[in-house]
């Protein structure tokens, strides 16, 4: 029997609210809807996708010592995830809250997360993440860490694959110090110009990560297509148009998660990418966070999506 690679995920895992309008929204006004409470987190989130396209999971993030906790570590154990997170009694488990309109398109996010800058750093230096990083094959950080966390992640990654979400336009410029330690980075197009310091686009965008330091990047950009480089050049994927839309909150993490599952089964870039692509749509489809999928209905999302083009 053929051993699954396995992933360490470092980072979000944390109450996912989203509440959406009913009716046209109206700023600065009482709005119509429904609130939704789920557990969530840039790595959890992507790290379920990752786990039921066949790789081992195992998470270390930080929660507190309220009901939210309980929520959380149930969530982590629902979905085969090995936890090897920290328990703070004293402290309240991060949370984010999203706020959609009709159509599915974020309003605005809010982060209660204080507990990870506080912690992060200090649980890097253990011995029990020490250990699990060495027996990982690749590992996966997000920017919910703060740099000091994630410079001493990758130092102890020692060549490892890294690969890392870069979350929003504030937290991605944490990532920084470590760019160029890092195998592939997943942003979208906000983050991609809040870290390249211009409004920039294609082979310009481009040019500006790899001064950065970035060997491969992924950059996502709602419906337009998804655009990455390598090693081996630059490319575009033109995203399917989803069957239906029902909720785009998770999309992103939907991409990287598959996509990084693909990789580490071996496939390049370029191919990994399409199934990050396909399992994406399947997300803006589904009204839940993490979509639900068969062998045979991730096939015909997959048939859906184009092959890479190159980028002049």
């Amino acid at each position: 029997m053929v051993k699954s690679p396995n992933l360490l995920a470092v980072g979000g895992a944390h109450i996912d609210r989203r509440g959406q309008v009913s009716g046209p929204y109206v700023p600065a006004a009482s709005n119509p809807g429904t609130m939704r409470e789920d557990v969530g987190g840039g790595v959890f989130n992507a790290l379920r996708s990752i786990a039921r396209r066949g790789v081992s999971a195992s998470l270390i993030s930080l929660r507190g010592g309220d009901a939210a906790a309980e929520t959380v570590s149930a969530a982590i154990a629902g979905a085969g995830i090995a936890d090897l997170s920290a328990v703070f009694l004293d402290r309240t488990t991060p949370s984010y809250t999203a706020l959609i309109d009709r159509d599915g398109e974020l309003i605005v996010g809010f982060a209660d997360m204080a507990l990870y800058d506080l912690a992060f750093p200090k649980q890097i230096r253990r011995a029990k993440v020490r250990e699990a990083i060495v027996a990982a094959d690749a590992v996966l950080c997000d920017a919910n860490l703060p740099t000091a966390a994630l410079e001493r992640l990758v130092a102890q990654a020692a060549g490892r694959p890294v690969f890392a979400i870069a979350i929003s336009p504030a937290k991605v410029v944490r990532l920084v110090p470590v760019l160029d330690g890092l195998s592939l980075l997943f942003m979208n197009r906000r983050e991609a110009t809040a870290l390249a310091g211009a409004d920039t686009s294609g082979a310009e965008l481009v040019e500006a990560l790899r001064r950065l330091g970035l060997k491969a990047c992924v950059v996502t950009a709602g419906s337009a297509p998804v655009l990455g480089f390598d090693e081996s050049g630059v490319f575009a994927i033109e995203p399917p148009a989803p069957r239906r839309v029902a909720d785009v909150t998770g999309a992103g993490d939907a991409l990287t998660g598959a996509t990084v599952a693909a990789l580490m089964r071996g496939l390049p870039l370029r191919d990994a990418l399409r199934e990050g692509v396909a399992a994406a749509m399947l997300a803006i489809e589904s009204t839940q966070a993490v979509p639900s999928f068969t062998a045979a209905s991730f096939n015909e999302a997959l048939a859906l999506v184009p092959q890479a083009q190159e980028v002049a």
